[in-house]
């Protein structure tokens, strides 16, 4: 199996974090430096068919969090605080019921273990939609996206995934052709067993509706040492929609 690509800032107890679906590990690039001035190391990883990792056809939680498992056996990392955000935080639920052991602690952020029904949709045709190979420009890229996709936050947070493949031809860095079709595989849920026993921390924005008072229960039953907070001012990307927020209340849980 490749190993996952990582940016490692930092020295000390390592902290892995996994970005959500469509991201990569650069959308975490400010937090994790901050972890690092903390006398942590931040592991930003890039997950299977995200950022500089590799593309494959198979897809789904399970390989996700096996990746992980990877990923820790080849840095001898004995066991690490894991950080995971949406569709990453799903991967880090898995992977801490799976390795106990190898979980310190884990902060979950804005993302509930049920089941979401696809909502990406619309994200998908517009990246579909667009010309990716005759195109000259970031801002002509956005233009394109601009018809299908309005929120610019939006845009400007997938446009981060485009790079030049070679001179004058941009492409894009997640595997557009596999997530598209794997659409049911983001919404999937942990195993109705599943349970982690250790330190858990649930980060939701108050303007997100990714977790709600009807998934306290559900959080208390996989991970019964569970408590929730909520970033004020923040909707799903929390961590970089209220970010000192976000390392306050991240922080002094990790310490």
């Amino acid at each position: 199996m490749p190993l996952l690509h990582s940016n490692i800032l930092g020295e000390g107890p390592p902290i892995i974090i996994l970005h959500g679906f469509l991201g990569m590990s650069d959308n975490w690039k400010s937090m994790g430096s901050k972890y690092a001035e903390e006398g942590f190391q931040a592991h930003l990883l890039d997950l299977r068919n995200h950022g500089k990792s590799f593309h494959s056809p198979e897809f789904n939680y399970d390989l996700l969090s096996e990746d992980v498992k990877q990923y820790m056996d080849h840095h001898h990392l004995g066991d690490a605080i894991l950080l995971g955000h949406s569709m990453g935080g799903k991967t880090a639920m898995l992977f801490a019921c799976r390795y106990p052991e190898l979980t310190k602690k884990l902060l979950i952020a804005d993302i509930a273990p049920k089941f979401y029904p696809p909502h990406h949709q619309d994200i998908i045709n517009g990246l579909n939609a667009m010309d990716i190979g005759n195109l000259s420009s970031r801002s002509e890229a956005d233009e394109q996206l601009s018809r299908h996709i309005k929120n610019m936050g939006i845009r400007q947070f997938l446009l981060k995934n485009l790079y030049w493949k070679e001179k004058g031809v941009l492409g894009f860095r997640f595997n557009l052709e596999v997530l598209s079709g794997k659409m049911e595989e983001i919404g999937e849920n942990i195993g109705s067993t599943d349970t982690f026993k250790g330190p858990t921390l649930f980060l939701r924005g108050d303007r997100s509706e990714y977790i709600i008072a009807d998934d306290l229960s559900v959080i208390k039953r996989h991970f019964p040492f569970a408590t929730v907070e909520t970033i004020e001012k923040a909707g799903h990307w929390l961590h970089a929609e209220n970010p000192s927020q976000f390392f306050e209340k991240s922080i002094q849980f990790i310490k």
